[in-house]
C-alpha cells in the first residue's frame, strides 16, 4: 500500500480596487497538487503555468514545505509531487499564494503538524508579506483581513458572494516587486481619508451583498491604480468596454495585470461573449467565487 495526498487550492484576487493588502477573493480557478512519498523528491509540472527549468532547492513549493518542516523541527521526507495549475505566473491571480499554501499543506500532512486554520492563515500570510491573497487561498469565499507586527491575522469571513466574475488575462507578465515601485510612499491627509473612507465602503458593500455598489467602489480606488494603470495593457479600454456591457465594476487582480469584473451572474455568457470580441488578445475568463478554500483529499492506493 501507499499513501497519496490530494491538494487543492484555490487562486484569488486582491484588492478589488481600494482594499490595499487587506480584502481577497478566492476564485474558482485551482492549484492541484498529488503528492506521495518516495525516496527522492521529484516535482512534475502537467502544464506551462509553473517554471519550465528550475533547481529543486530554489522551487517555491520546495522551499516553503522544508521552511515549515524546519520550523517545526520536523524531519521533511522526500516526495512526488505532481502540479496542475490554472494560474498563470505574475498575472495577479494569486499564483506565488497558492502555491504557498500548498507547501504549508504538504508539509502538515507529510509531516503529521495538525496545523489549525488559524495557523494556516498565519504562516501564509507571514511569508506573502500581507494577509489579502493567503488568507482568500486557505479559506475560499471574501475575506477582509489585518495582521499585526507579530504576524498575527484577524480575519472576517464571507461565503456565498452570490456574483461572477471574469478576468482578463494578457500575454505579458508583471512582477509584484515592479508594480509596487511605482507606488508613492506617502498620501497627504486629506488623499488618505478619501482613499481609506473608499475602501471602507467597498468592505461595507461587498459583506452587504450590494455589488452593483461593491462595483462601484472598485473603481473608486485611490491607494494604488492610479499609479499602476500606465502598466496595464488595455487598462482603460477593458474598463469602458465592462461597463458599457453591464458590468458592475471592473479593477486590477492584486498588482495586475490581470483586470478583473463583477458581473450580475444572468449576463454571464452574452458579456463574455462581447468581451472576448473586443478584447483577442486577453485570455478571458468567466469564473466565481470558491467556497471551501484548500482541501485535502487522502487515498490509499494499491502498488501494482
Amino acid at each position: 500500500m501507499s499513501n497519496m495526498w490530494q491538494i487543492s487550492v484555490p487562486g484569488s484576487t486582491a484588492n478589488l480596487g481600494p482594499g490595499f493588502d487587506s480584502i481577497g477573493l478566492g476564485l474558482s480557478l485551482y492549484l492541484k497538487l498529488t503528492v506521495s512519498i518516495q525516496d527522492r523528491w521529484e516535482i512534475i509540472h502537467l502544464d506551462d503555468n509553473g517554471p519550465k527549468e528550475f533547481e529543486l532547492e530554489e522551487h517555491l513549493l520546495y522551499v516553503i514545505a522544508k521552511k515549515i518542516a524546519d520550523q517545526y523541527g520536523k524531519q521533511l521526507p522526500a516526495c512526488r509531487v505532481e502540479m496542475a495549475s490554472e494560474l498563470p505566473l505574475a498575472r495577479g491571480l494569486g499564483s506565488s499564494a497558492a502555491v504557498i499554501v500548498a507547501g504549508i499543506e504538504l508539509t502538515n500532512q507529510v509531516c503529521d503538524l495538525g496545523l489549525t486554520v488559524q495557523d494556516k492563515l498565519n504562516l501564509s500570510s507571514q511569508i506573502e508579506g500581507h494577509p489579502d491573497n493567503a488568507t482568500a487561498s486557505v479559506l475560499g469565499g471574501l475575506t477582509i483581513s489585518s495582521m499585526n507586527e507579530n504576524g498575527v491575522v484577524d480575519t472576517f469571513h464571507f461565503n456565498d458572494i452570490d456574483a461572477s466574475f471574469v478576468v482578463y488575462v494578457p500575454d505579458v507578465e508583471l512582477k509584484t516587486s515592479e508594480s509596487r515601485s511605482v507606488l508613492p510612499e506617502q498620501f497627504e491627509r486629506a488623499y488618505a481619508v478619501n482613499a481609506s473612507a473608499n475602501a471602507n465602503m467597498l468592505a461595507a458593500s461587498l459583506m452587504a451583498r450590494d455589488f452593483e455598489r461593491a462595483g462601484r467602489y472598485m473603481e473608486a480606488d485611490l491607494f494604488h491604480e492610479p499609479f499602476r494603470a500606465k502598466l496595464i495593457p488595455q487598462y482603460t479600454e477593458i474598463h469602458e468596454a465592462a461597463k458599457a456591457n453591464g458590468a458592475f465594476g471592473t479593477a486590477l487582480s492584486g498588482a495586475g495585470p490581470t483586470l478583473i469584473s463583477i458581473i450580475p451572474t444572468a449576463i454571464a455568457h452574452d458579456f463574455v461573449n462581447a468581451m472576448k470580441n473586443q478584447f483577442p488578445e486577453h485570455q478571458i475568463i468567466l469564473t466565481k467565487a470558491d467556497e471551501y478554500g484548500v482541501q485535502v483529499k487522502f487515498e490509499r492506493l494499491l502498488q501494482k
